[in-house]
Protein backbone atom coordinates (compact mmCIF):
# COMPACT_ATOMS: atom_id res chain seq x y z
CA UNK A 1 0.00 0.00 0.00
CA UNK A 2 1.29 3.52 -0.80
CA UNK A 3 0.41 6.62 1.10
CA UNK A 4 -1.66 6.36 4.27
CA UNK A 5 -3.77 9.24 5.51
CA UNK A 6 -4.89 10.39 8.90
CA UNK A 7 -8.54 11.39 8.93
CA UNK A 8 -7.48 15.05 9.13
CA UNK A 9 -5.15 14.72 6.12
CA UNK A 10 -7.87 13.00 4.10
CA UNK A 11 -10.39 15.71 5.06
CA UNK A 12 -8.02 18.35 3.66
CA UNK A 13 -7.85 16.42 0.37
CA UNK A 14 -11.63 16.06 -0.06
CA UNK A 15 -12.25 19.41 -1.87
CA UNK A 16 -9.43 18.78 -4.37
CA UNK A 17 -10.29 15.11 -4.86
CA UNK A 18 -13.96 16.05 -5.26
CA UNK A 19 -13.11 18.49 -8.04
CA UNK A 20 -10.90 15.92 -9.80
CA UNK A 21 -13.64 13.32 -9.40
CA UNK A 22 -16.31 15.58 -10.93
CA UNK A 23 -13.99 16.16 -13.91
CA UNK A 24 -13.43 12.41 -14.31
CA UNK A 25 -17.17 11.70 -14.19
CA UNK A 26 -17.82 14.34 -16.89
CA UNK A 27 -15.08 12.82 -19.06
CA UNK A 28 -16.55 9.34 -18.60
CA UNK A 29 -19.90 10.68 -19.80
CA UNK A 30 -18.20 12.23 -22.86
CA UNK A 31 -16.55 8.90 -23.60
CA UNK A 32 -19.84 7.03 -23.28
CA UNK A 33 -21.63 9.48 -25.61
CA UNK A 34 -18.94 9.01 -28.27
CA UNK A 35 -19.06 5.23 -27.81
CA UNK A 36 -22.87 5.23 -28.28
CA UNK A 37 -22.50 7.35 -31.43
CA UNK A 38 -20.03 4.82 -32.86
CA UNK A 39 -22.34 1.94 -31.97
CA UNK A 40 -25.24 3.72 -33.71
CA UNK A 41 -23.11 4.19 -36.82
CA UNK A 42 -22.09 0.51 -36.68
CA UNK A 43 -25.74 -0.53 -36.44
CA UNK A 44 -26.66 1.63 -39.44
CA UNK A 45 -23.79 0.14 -41.45
CA UNK A 46 -24.93 -3.36 -40.58
CA UNK A 47 -28.56 -2.63 -41.47
CA UNK A 48 -27.88 -0.62 -44.62
CA UNK A 49 -24.75 -2.34 -45.83
CA UNK A 50 -22.69 0.82 -45.58
CA UNK A 51 -24.86 2.83 -47.94
CA UNK A 52 -24.94 6.53 -47.16
CA UNK A 53 -22.70 6.32 -44.11
CA UNK A 54 -21.38 9.69 -42.99
CA UNK A 55 -17.69 8.83 -42.83
CA UNK A 56 -16.86 12.24 -41.37
CA UNK A 57 -19.29 11.67 -38.48
CA UNK A 58 -17.77 8.24 -37.85
CA UNK A 59 -14.23 9.65 -37.84
CA UNK A 60 -15.31 12.48 -35.57
CA UNK A 61 -16.95 10.06 -33.11
CA UNK A 62 -13.83 7.84 -33.09
CA UNK A 63 -11.64 10.88 -32.45
CA UNK A 64 -13.92 12.07 -29.62
CA UNK A 65 -13.92 8.62 -28.03
CA UNK A 66 -10.11 8.39 -28.16
CA UNK A 67 -9.67 11.93 -26.82
CA UNK A 68 -12.15 11.31 -23.99
CA UNK A 69 -10.52 7.97 -23.12
CA UNK A 70 -7.08 9.62 -22.88
CA UNK A 71 -8.37 12.52 -20.78
CA UNK A 72 -10.36 10.14 -18.54
CA UNK A 73 -7.26 8.02 -17.93
CA UNK A 74 -5.31 11.16 -17.03
CA UNK A 75 -8.08 12.34 -14.68
CA UNK A 76 -8.16 9.02 -12.83
CA UNK A 77 -4.36 9.05 -12.58
CA UNK A 78 -4.52 12.57 -11.10
CA UNK A 79 -6.90 11.32 -8.41
CA UNK A 80 -4.73 8.32 -7.66
CA UNK A 81 -1.60 10.50 -7.44
CA UNK A 82 -3.11 12.06 -4.32
CA UNK A 83 -2.79 8.64 -2.69
CA UNK A 84 -6.47 7.79 -2.58
CA UNK A 85 -8.19 4.97 -4.46
CA UNK A 86 -11.05 5.37 -6.96
CA UNK A 87 -13.50 2.62 -6.00
CA UNK A 88 -16.51 3.49 -8.16
CA UNK A 89 -16.47 6.29 -10.70
CA UNK A 90 -20.21 6.00 -11.40
CA UNK A 91 -21.15 6.73 -7.79
CA UNK A 92 -18.14 8.90 -6.98
CA UNK A 93 -16.74 6.55 -4.34
CA UNK A 94 -13.21 7.20 -3.05
CA UNK A 95 -11.16 5.42 -0.37
CA UNK A 96 -8.24 6.89 1.56
CA UNK A 97 -5.87 4.23 2.97
CA UNK A 98 -5.16 4.42 6.70
CA UNK A 99 -4.29 2.12 9.60
CA UNK A 100 -6.66 1.36 12.48
CA UNK A 101 -5.39 -0.71 15.42
CA UNK A 102 -2.51 -2.04 13.29
CA UNK A 103 -4.78 -3.08 10.40
CA UNK A 104 -4.94 -1.47 6.98
CA UNK A 105 -8.41 0.01 6.39
CA UNK A 106 -9.99 2.73 4.25
CA UNK A 107 -11.50 6.06 5.10
CA UNK A 108 -14.54 6.05 2.82
CA UNK A 109 -15.94 9.14 1.08
CA UNK A 110 -18.63 9.48 -1.55
CA UNK A 111 -19.12 12.50 -3.78
CA UNK A 112 -21.77 14.71 -2.22
CA UNK A 113 -20.91 13.84 1.38
CA UNK A 114 -19.82 16.91 3.36
CA UNK A 115 -16.94 15.09 5.03
CA UNK A 116 -15.42 11.67 5.58
CA UNK A 117 -17.75 10.05 8.07
CA UNK A 118 -17.09 6.35 7.52
CA UNK A 119 -14.38 3.72 7.30
CA UNK A 120 -14.27 0.04 6.32
CA UNK A 121 -11.85 -2.85 6.11
CA UNK A 122 -10.04 -3.46 2.85
CA UNK A 123 -12.15 -6.56 2.15
CA UNK A 124 -15.50 -5.15 3.30
CA UNK A 125 -16.23 -2.40 0.80
CA UNK A 126 -19.00 0.18 0.88
CA UNK A 127 -21.54 -2.20 2.44
CA UNK A 128 -19.26 -2.62 5.47
CA UNK A 129 -18.94 1.09 6.22
CA UNK A 130 -18.78 1.98 9.89
CA UNK A 131 -19.11 5.48 11.35
CA UNK A 132 -15.94 7.28 12.34
CA UNK A 133 -16.13 7.79 16.09
CA UNK A 134 -13.79 9.00 18.83
CA UNK A 135 -12.30 5.50 19.20
CA UNK A 136 -11.43 5.42 15.50
CA UNK A 137 -9.97 8.95 15.56
CA UNK A 138 -7.82 8.09 18.58
CA UNK A 139 -6.53 4.78 17.19
CA UNK A 140 -5.77 5.29 13.53
CA UNK A 141 -2.68 6.65 11.85
CA UNK A 142 -1.30 7.75 8.50
CA UNK A 143 2.30 7.40 7.30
Amino acid sequence: MGRRFTWWEAEREVPRVGELLRDAIALKQEYERAERALQDIGTRIMLMGGISVDRQAAASARHERERSATRLKEAIESIQQTGCVVKDLDTGLIDFPTVFRGREVYLCWKLGEASIGFWHGTEEGFAGRKPIDDDFLSNHQGD
